[in-house]
């Protein structure tokens, strides 16, 4: 990724007219948010600032129709019908329902007189009774949207055998909560719009361009083709930037209804209230064996807070319940969820998304259950693990593991933890009754990546340049994973171009026909894999043309990729490269020329896992030398591993201190391992976050009290040490590369390892459990409480 090393990125908020000469004149777009939590809107007043010096309008559910935008949740197929009353509007209609819900846009010649002008506008809103605890809302006590009789907003179920948990001989069960956590990415939410006629270009920060598109498309009634959306350089997403919010679709609206360019750029205290947070979730975990160690039934019911409208994290419960199993052979398990809604901000995907809160339960609830029947919490581990040769395995939920050594991944990391060493440490504090107590967490997952279900698909091209050089057009989107070097990586190891003569393209779906993005630690096993498969036809075409220019047959001719030349069988002497190759593919096409890659091209056809001429091109097309395709994988990828936390805890001031982290992050076969490690440390630093640090909170009226970075405890280096990361590499039959995903693993694994590492080191003083995160007052208060 040379630009991050040398002249920076380009994100969303740095486009000017310079950049773009379409963007010239544009105006600024803000938003009034709602600073009531529930309430109905009485009148809202915006005289005072449509008056104001540089106002060029401003807009409320009532004034913003027209214009092609159709209402949320209504489609031009059924404009009569009635959207679901959850579905969340652009502006807030009638009721406002979180504190950071727009209910008026301004538009200004400049963003400084646009906040400005915000104050101006006066909203009256009569206070409803608000409800932010997520098990109030399970009550229905006070609902959200009387239309809909209650605030459930679905459920996922996987049995419920009131007899799950007889005839065991000791039975754990203890309430988890998984507190809501904010995204945080560096970059805020940011967007630009124009119109050109009848066709619409948007910038925005997003992970998913091309859903995007469909989004806009959607909404404004019309064909793809008219919507391009480009993602710029994305300062960050994990999972709150794969959909766009009501902001972004009203900026293209402004756009169109006031005939010119439109920008918007959120405050971080906007993005705090605004944007999607992640988590949420209060279970209720049940955990039964013998007191052999042996793990009998499992039950987790997980209540799963939607937020104000249900959106991506409502939906989240099913990849908790899909992997509530974790890496152990437990006979019977079921798994119950309802998502509610509550007056607070929408929870969205955040790293891992439902599978570190599945984590986190088990992993819990495994040392609690060792420590009812007094044996060691590794050794219950051990006793219980899915053996290697158990392999394809189906859980009890339905997910089928692909390979797993959980065994061995446990065991690398004990051993760089030196556990013995920590064991008698430990031991040594207890005996003097230091007031530093050490703890010792331990973890083991498993989780689920390019899933949940076989299929997913991503986009690719490859095409050779007249120089000999290469373009990779990607579906995936990258905002911080490295595509650009590892996708450059791929197409090097498979056709021989210096990487430094290979470009990707990517987040421009007018550059991109088709694509899915990036999330789920999907892209390389999915993305990456297409590139492969592209590479590869490209190599096959290639062997036709080199036959012509060698005058032989197609069959004699091979390819060698470590001189990136294409030769006859047995005469690596007399050569085709690439340059040659390419400009034999031009010609071809200038002489209207069938056969060669046209005919190659042709034959391909356009099925999922085959190279896609027709989205390229009509039969017969005898353009560059290039192929496209669409991947398809056959199956998700279940990467696994063991964290090991030691961390020091005061026992007089409630302070933690996180001393070492060792983790042993099984992701398959690895191509590019600097960006591994690099995603490694980025999910481990979440996931010690959530642990340790952060939190959502609001008061009991539904204000939030962690609305920007000084209030919200984002965590930073300071808090961190150097990690120590064990090689591990398990190869899947699941795809060519043999690659799992490695993006998430990180946050997955550190959680309940930290967790169970703070609640190792008050044992002693009789506490079993602790909810996180882990803050000097939460440890203080359940130190105090726990003293006679």
């Amino acid at each position: 990724d040379p630009k991050f090393l040398t002249t920076g990125g380009v994100y969303t908020a740095d486009l000017t007219e310079a950049t773009d000469p379409r963007l010239a004149g544009a105006a600024h777009v803000t938003f009034v948010r709602s600073m009531v939590a529930h309430g109905t809107i009485v009148a809202i007043d915006g005289d005072g600032a449509r008056h104001a010096p540089g106002v060029l309008g401003v807009y409320t559910a009532a004034e913003a129709t027209g214009h092609g935008l159709l209402p949320a949740g209504v489609t031009a197929a059924d404009p009569d019908a009635e959207p679901d009353p959850m579905t969340r509007p652009w502006l807030a209609t009638g009721t406002v329902r979180f504190v950071g819900e727009p209910v008026a846009v301004l538009v200004t010649e400049s963003a400084d007189r646009g906040e400005d002008s915000a104050e101006q506008v006066f909203v009256d809103i009569e206070p409803l009774d608000a409800v932010v605890s997520i098990e109030e809302a399970a009550t229905d006590a006070v609902l959200l949207f009387p239309a809909k009789g209650t605030n459930t907003a679905n459920t996922f179920d996987f049995g419920t055998d009131p007899t799950i948990l007889d005839g065991c001989e000791v039975v754990v069960r203890q309430r988890i909560v998984n507190q809501r956590v904010a995204a945080c990415p560096l970059e805020v939410r940011a967007a630009a719009a124009v119109w050109e006629g009848d066709h619409l270009t948007m910038w925005v920060s997003t992970q998913a361009a091309h859903g995007v598109r469909q989004k806009l498309a959607s909404s404004f009634d019309l064909p793809v083709e008219q919507v391009r959306v480009i993602a710029p350089d994305v300062g960050g997403g994990f999972g709150a930037k794969i959909d766009i919010g009501p902001e972004e679709v009203l900026v293209a609206w402004l756009a169109r209804a006031l005939e010119r360019p439109m920008r918007w750029f959120e405050t971080r205290s906007e993005n705090m209230v605004g944007m999607g947070h992640g988590r949420g979730q209060v279970n209720i975990a049940e955990l039964g064996g013998r007191r052999d160690g042996t793990l009998e039934a499992y039950r987790l019911t997980v209540l799963q807070e939607a937020g104000a409208y249900p959106s991506t994290g409502a939906a989240l419960p099913f990849m908790t319940r899909i992997m509530a199993q974790g890496v152990y052979d437990i006979d019977r398990v079921e798994c119950v969820t309802r998502s509610v809604v509550t007056n607070a901000t929408s929870t969205e995907a955040y790293r891992g998304a439902g599978r570190p809160e599945a984590t986190q339960a088990i992993e819990r609830m495994v040392d609690l259950f060792a420590a009812e029947v007094g044996l060691d919490p590794i050794e219950v581990r051990r006793r219980n693990f899915i053996a290697p040769d158990a392999f394809p395995f189906t859980n009890k939920t339905g997910a089928v593991y692909d390979n797993g050594e959980y065994a061995i991944a446990l065991d690398k990391a004990l051993a760089a933890a030196g556990i013995d060493e920590l064991r008698a440490e430990q031991a040594s504090r207890r005996a003097a009754g230091d007031p530093v107590q050490l703890g010792i967490g331990v973890s083991v997952y498993v989780e689920i990546t390019a899933g949940p279900f076989p299929g997913e698909t991503e986009y690719a091209r490859v095409e050779i340049t007249d120089d000999g050089g290469a373009v990779v057009f990607t579906g995936s989107s990258s905002h911080g994973q490295g595509h650009d070097t590892s996708w450059a990586m791929l197409v090097n190891d498979r056709l021989g171009i210096a990487m430094d003569h290979i470009r990707v393209v990517h987040g421009d779906t007018d550059q991109v026909p088709e694509g899915v993005g990036t999330y789920g630690s999907r892209s390389l096993q999915v993305g990456g894999a297409a590139v492969v498969e592209a590479s590869e036809q490209v190599i096959d075409r290639g062997r036709h043309l080199a036959a012509d220019l060698l005058e032989a047959s197609v069959d004699d001719v091979v390819f060698d990729a470590g001189e990136s030349v294409f030769h006859v069988r047995g005469t690596p002497a007399v050569t085709a490269t690439w340059t040659q190759i390419a400009a034999a593919a031009s010609a071809a096409a200038l002489a209207g020329d069938g056969g060669g890659a046209a005919g190659a091209e042709a034959d391909t056809g356009a099925g999922p896992e085959t190279g896609a001429a027709g989205a390229d091109a009509a039969p017969g097309w005898a353009g560059p030398l290039r192929e496209a395709t669409t991947y398809a994988a056959s199956t998700p990828t279940f990467p696994f591993g063991a964290h090991v936390a030691v961390v020091e805890v005061d026992t007089e001031t409630g302070g933690v201190v996180l001393r070492r982290m060792i983790t042993c992050d099984d992701a398959g076969r690895l191509v590019n391992p600097l960006v591994v490690e690099g995603q490694r440390h980025g999910g481990i630093a979440q996931g010690v976050a959530q642990a340790l640090l952060e939190e959502i909170r609001y008061d009991d009226d539904g204000n939030p009290v962690t609305s920007n970075l000084a209030d919200y405890a984002m965590i930073s280096a300071t808090e961190l040490p150097a990690y120590e990361l064990v090689l591990m590499e398990t190869p899947t039959h699941a795809n060519a590369l043999g690659a799992k995903g490695i993006g998430e693993s990180g946050t997955i694994g550190a959680t309940p390892a930290l967790q169970n590492a703070v609640i190792d080191a008050l044992a002693p003083l009789g506490i079993r459990h602790l909810d996180m995160p882990a803050t000097a007052e939460r440890v203080w208060r359940s130190i105090a409480e726990a003293t006679p």
